[in-house]
């Protein structure tokens, strides 16, 4: 029964393959344009559902050349972007004067304010100071 299965599906997959090499490329372009649904179906069908990554020794297991090799490859990557310098000029600018300079204790921060918005106070906020019997 094994040796009929096996030599079933060699000779399938050599008519399969015969067939492909005749209209393969004709026979995807058609499923593609008439439909695309199932063309994209076929091609996540070819993609592995999982991927495997072992880390096998890193920087310990590379020889001396090797690790020379890595340290070249970085340096020709990084001097490539060293290359890359965006060119421009800084342009100056004013902020507007305030409409209205007050006039209190404290004229730089009043005015600060008063060139960004007003802080929404009127009056200053008074810190609480804790009273020694209420610890």
């Amino acid at each position: 029964m094994e040796a009929t299965r096996r030599s079933f599906n060699k000779d399938f997959l050599l008519a399969l393959a015969a067939d492909f090499k005749k209209h393969g490329a004709a026979a995807i372009e058609k499923v593609r344009k008439q439909q695309p649904a199932a063309y994209m179906k076929i091609c996540a069908l070819l993609v592995p559902r999982e991927m495997k990554i072992e880390h096998s020794g890193g920087v310990k297991a590379m020889s001396d050349e090797e690790i020379e090799q890595a340290i070249e490859a970085t340096q020709t990557m990084l001097a490539a972007r060293a290359g890359e310098v965006i060119e421009g000029t800084a342009e100056t600018i004013a902020l507007p004067a305030p409409d209205v300079v007050p006039d209190g204790p404290n004229k730089v921060m009043d005015a600060a304010d008063t060139a960004v918005g007003v802080r929404g106070v009127d009056k200053p906020r008074k810190r609480k100071v804790p009273s020694p019997t209420s610890a």
